[in-house]
Parts: C-alpha cells; sequence; structure tokens
C-alpha cells in the first residue's frame, strides 16, 4: 500500500503535472447577427517559475485564436514576471488579447497547510503576505498589447459581434467590484471574464451568455467516484471545473496550466489550455449543438 502511495506521488509530480493538453469544446451560443464562428483561447493558472522552458513550449504550439484570455494566476514566482510575459507572447489572439490577475499575481506565493483548503473560504483569516511584481507584470502585458480587464466593463466589437465585456478583480482576495455586474446593454452579447468562479452566479443573474473563470485547477487532486477533494472556492464542487449550461449562459471554469510552487502535483487532473469554439445559435427547433473533444497530448 505505501508501495502504491509513493508511486502515485510520483506520477502526480513528474508526470502529470506536465501532461499539457489543448482541449476544444464547441458551443452554439453566438447570436444570429454577425459573424459565424469566434474562437476563444481559454487559458489560466499558469503558475510560471523563472524556468518554465516546457510549459512555455507548450504554450507556443497552441493554435491560433480570434480572442485569448488569460483568468489570472500568470506567476508562481515574481521572479517569473519577464519570463511569463514572453511565453504568453505566441498566445495573443487575432482580435484581441484580455487578462485579469490573480492573488498569486498580486502577493508572493508561501507554503499553506493543505488542511486549510478545507474550510470554506469565508471562515478563514486573512494572512499578512508580501506584495509580488502585480505593477510590472500588468505594465508589460499592456505594453505586449494585452488588455487588463481588472474591474472594468465596456464595449467592444469583435468582427461584427457587438460585446458587452465585464472584467473581475479576484473575489478570493475580496478585490472584485460586483457593482460593475449589471447589464446596460443587453442587446450586445455578454462576455465576463473573472479570476475565481466565486463571482459566477452574480454574472449569470446578469445574463452574461459567457463567463470565464479559473482559480480552482479543476482541484487538482482528483479521486476515482468522488471528484475533486478540494476546489478552494465556496461554489459546489461539481460546478468548478470545465463547461456548465445555466440557462443561456455558459460558464467555463479552466482546469489551469501550472500549480503552486509549493505543491506541484497533480492527479487525474491534467493540465489544460482550452479552445473555445463558438458558433451561431441555431434556428429554432434545431439542435444546440456542444461538443468537447481532447487534442492529443504535447
Amino acid at each position: 500500500m505505501v508501495a502504491l502511495g509513493v508511486l502515485c506521488v510520483a506520477y502526480g509530480v513528474f508526470v502529470e503535472r506536465r501532461a499539457y493538453r489543448l482541449v476544444r469544446r464547441t458551443f452554439a451560443i453566438l447570436p444570429s447577427e454577425g459573424p459565424q464562428t469566434l474562437s476563444v483561447l481559454h487559458l489560466s493558472d499558469l503558475h510560471f517559475v523563472r524556468e518554465d522552458r516546457r510549459k512555455a513550449e507548450f504554450l507556443a504550439s497552441l493554435p491560433p485564436a480570434d480572442v485569448t484570455v488569460v483568468t489570472g494566476d500568470f506567476l508562481a514566482e515574481p521572479e517569473a514576471v519577464e519570463t511569463t510575459v514572453e511565453a504568453v507572447r505566441a498566445t495573443r489572439g487575432r482580435l484581441a488579447s484580455w487578462f485579469v490577475l490573480g492573488s498569486n499575481d498580486y502577493y508572493m506565493p508561501r507554503p499553506m497547510n493543505p488542511l486549510a483548503y478545507f474550510r470554506s473560504h469565508a471562515l478563514r483569516t486573512r494572512r499578512r503576505a508580501r506584495r509580488g511584481r502585480a505593477g510590472d507584470l500588468r505594465t508589460l502585458l499592456q505594453d505586449d498589447g494585452w488588455r487588463d480587464l481588472t474591474n472594468v466593463r465596456g464595449d467592444v466589437d469583435l468582427d461584427g459581434l457587438p460585446v458587452e465585456l465585464l472584467g473581475l478583480d479576484d473575489s478570493h482576495i475580496w478585490r472584485a467590484d460586483l457593482r460593475l455586474a449589471p447589464r446596460r446593454a443587453p442587446e450586445r452579447f455578454g462576455l465576463a471574464v473573472m479570476h475565481s468562479p466565486d463571482s459566477v452566479p452574480e454574472a449569470v443573474a446578469c445574463g452574461y451568455r459567457l463567463v470565464v473563470a479559473g482559480h480552482t485547477h479543476g482541484g487538482q487532486v482528483r479521486v476515482p467516484l468522488v471528484g475533486a477533494l478540494v476546489t478552494n472556492s465556496d461554489l459546489p464542487r461539481r460546478l468548478v471545473s470545465g463547461a456548465i449550461r445555466f440557462g443561456d449562459t455558459v460558464v467555463h471554469v479552466s482546469p489551469g496550466l501550472g500549480t503552486s510552487k509549493y505543491a506541484p502535483f497533480r492527479f487525474l487532473c491534467r493540465p489544460e489550455a482550452t479552445l473555445l469554439e463558438l458558433r451561431r445559435t441555431p434556428a429554432e427547433g434545431g439542435p444546440s449543438r456542444t461538443n468537447d473533444r481532447a487534442a492529443q497530448p504535447q
């Protein structure tokens, strides 16, 4: 039994956490007017360290997308800012490149008692933390053509698709400004971007058609018949990984590509980049297409 446990740990550390893959998901949610298709590359929780060649090579291998959005936690250590900006350059979208930050971008990560993750987020005490290099990261990304969506609401046009865009800061560290969430232009396609999925209910209630988030790592450690042991979110565990439909809204919570440098382990939860292929809503009475498929491992 001990030998099996050692093998599982070795697999999680040396194999699965670097078994990057691209998953394609198709959703028919675009309005009948505007482009027939729109591809959105969703990246999250990259957790770069200074030397992260394999992850950078995987990012460089990804197919081009119309829009690229990164939902926070670029960094595993502040020293990796320059490495990170260079690595994500290859993923920029044809029409737009957007990002929000996460707690690991604002503050220097440090070891944490794993048992603390089993407590509700609302019951945790705030810990003092050393500030990271969020300002440097934000400036370098913007200089490289990325748009910062930190607590932003605005209108954009994507190849003839009018979009009402919402970006929220990390609710996990009490930074999200939910006063921005109510829609002002419901005739536009609503797209919401956030780090923690804890703000998903508000975005869904406000009528955004596509909501993307990260933060949970898909649980990072999953076991058969149980699923994710913890998700670091107050939402039900089944709602914090992959694609979920809430009426007319599609929510995608990315499992992410990295891990904290203090917990370099994944089990039955492979690191993932996701290409969301959006298509026009079918005619009334027609089938609504949803399709998931994973590309070959890189």
